[in-house]
C-alpha cells in the first residue's frame, strides 16, 4: 500500500532528537506554555519574517484570536473563500460576524481578487484570503483594495508553511498570518496546535491574552478571554521539526517536479503554480472529471488518496442560513467536484510515485 501520508517515517528518521525533546519537557514539568512554547513562538516567527509568534491550540484558535484582535465582532462582515477547510469559515462565525465568500481563480485555487471589490459593504471589516494546497494567494492586489477600503488582511496560511509571494514569507504579508500545526500538516505537530504571527505588538498583546483567559498576568483578567495555550510537548516537539522544514518543504518541491512530469501527457491535470509563488505542496491536487472513479481504482491498487474539499462550505448543511445555494460560486463547486490530492510527504519515494502516476494513467 501507498499511504497518502506517512507520519510514522518521519518520526523514524528524527526520533532520536524528538524522545529528547519530549523527555527533557517532560523533566522540566512545563506542560503548558513554558519556555519550549516561548522558544518555538520566537523561531518560527524569525521563519515566518514577522516579530511576534502567538502560540495556541489549534489553528482555529488562531483565526479566531487574530479576528478578535483585529476588532472584528457582530455585525461585521469578513470576506473568504467558500473551497476551504471549514475552520476558515467557522473562526469567523465564533465572533458573531458574517462570512462573505466570493469564487476562487479557477488555476490558482485561491480567491479570486476581482471579485473582491464588489463584495465589499459598509459592514466589511476585513479579508481572510487562503492559501491553499500550499500555494499563495495573490496578495498585491488584495493588499491594494484592503488599503483603500480600511480593511484588515488576515491570511490563512494552515497549508503553507514556507510558501512565500514573491520572495515574501506568507503570514507576514498581511496583518495577521495564521498557522496549523495539526499532524498532517508540512510542519505537524504530535497532536493539536497552531500560531499567529504578526508585526503589530498590540494584536500580537491583545492575541497572548486572549489565548490565556484574557490575563495580563496571573489572575488579573483584562479581557474575556480563552484557554487556547499550546500544550509545552508540542512546543518541544516543534522546535526540533522546525529545523528539517526546509528540507522537507524542498523534497515536497522535487515530488512534485517529478509528478508535473510523469502525468504531463495524462488523462489528469497536473497543479498549476502561479509566477509569484514559491508552491510549498501541503497536497498535490490534480483535476479529473471522473474524480470519484479514480479514486476508487487507485483505492483497488492500495495508492490512498485525499479531496480537498469534496463539499464548498456555502453548500455544507451547517452554514445554509447564510443563504447561499448551488450555482453562486461556479469554480469552488467544480474544483469541489473534480480535485484529488495524490500520496505527497517528504520521504515519498520515486518509485512510489511513479506506481501512483502508471495506476493514474492506466485508469484516465
Amino acid at each position: 500500500m501507498i499511504p497518502f501520508v506517512d507520519l510514522k517515517t518521519q518520526y523514524l528518521s528524527i526520533k532520536d532528537e524528538i524522545d529528547t525533546a519530549v523527555l527533557k519537557l517532560l523533566a522540566s514539568t512545563q506542560f503548558v506554555l513554558g519556555n519550549e512554547v516561548k522558544a518555538f513562538e520566537q523561531e518560527f516567527a524569525s521563519y515566518c519574517n514577522s516579530d511576534y509568534g502567538i502560540a495556541v491550540n489549534t489553528g482555529t484558535s488562531a483565526l479566531h484570536l487574530a479576528l478578535l484582535a483585529a476588532g472584528i465582532g457582530a455585525g461585521d462582515e469578513v470576506i473568504t473563500v467558500p473551497f476551504t477547510f471549514v475552520a476558515t469559515t467557522a473562526a469567523i462565525c465564533y465572533t458573531g460576524a458574517t462570512p462573505v465568500f466570493v469564487d476562487i481563480d479557477p488555476v490558482s485555487y485561491t480567491i479570486d481578487v476581482t471579485q473582491i471589490e464588489k463584495a465589499i459593504t459598509k459592514r466589511t471589516k476585513a479579508i481572510l484570503p487562503v492559501h491553499l494546497y500550499g500555494q499563495p494567494a495573490d496578495m498585491e492586489p488584495i493588499l491594494d483594495i484592503a488599503r483603500r477600503h480600511g480593511l484588515v488582511v488576515i491570511e490563512d496560511a494552515a497549508q503553507a508553511h514556507g510558501a512565500e509571494y514573491k520572495g515574501q514569507r506568507v503570514g507576514s504579508i498581511g496583518d495577521i498570518g495564521c498557522f496549523s500545526f495539526y499532524p498532517g500538516k508540512n510542519l505537524g505537530a504530535y497532536g493539536e496546535g497552531g500560531m499567529a504571527v504578526t508585526n503589530n505588538p498590540e494584536y500580537a498583546r491583545t492575541m497572548g491574552m486572549l489565548r490565556d483567559w484574557g490575563q495580563e498576568r496571573r489572575y488579573h483578567h483584562v479581557l474575556k478571554g480563552y484557554n487556547y495555550r499550546m500544550d509545552g510537548i508540542q512546543g518541544a516537539i516543534l522546535r526540533v521539526k522546525l529545523r528539517y522544514i526546509e528540507a522537507w518543504t524542498e523534497a515536497r518541491r522535487s515530488h512534485a517536479a517529478y509528478y508535473d512530469q510523469l502525468l504531463a501527457d495524462s488523462g489528469v491535470s497536473i497543479p498549476k503554480v502561479m509566477p509569484y509563488s514559491r508552491h510549498v505542496y501541503h497536497v498535490y491536487a490534480v483535476r479529473s472529471p471522473q474524480r470519484d472513479a479514480l479514486q476508487q481504482g487507485l483505492q483497488e491498487m492500495e495508492i490512498q488518496t485525499g479531496i480537498h474539499y469534496p463539499i464548498p462550505v456555502h453548500l455544507q448543511p451547517a452554514y445554509s442560513e447564510l443563504g447561499y445555494k448551488a450555482g453562486n460560486f461556479p469554480h469552488a463547486e467544480a474544483a469541489a467536484k473534480e480535485v484529488l490530492s495524490l500520496p505527497m510527504y517528504a520521504e515519498l519515494t520515486t518509485e512510489a510515485q511513479t506506481q501512483v502516476a502508471k495506476a493514474v494513467i492506466s485508469l484516465t
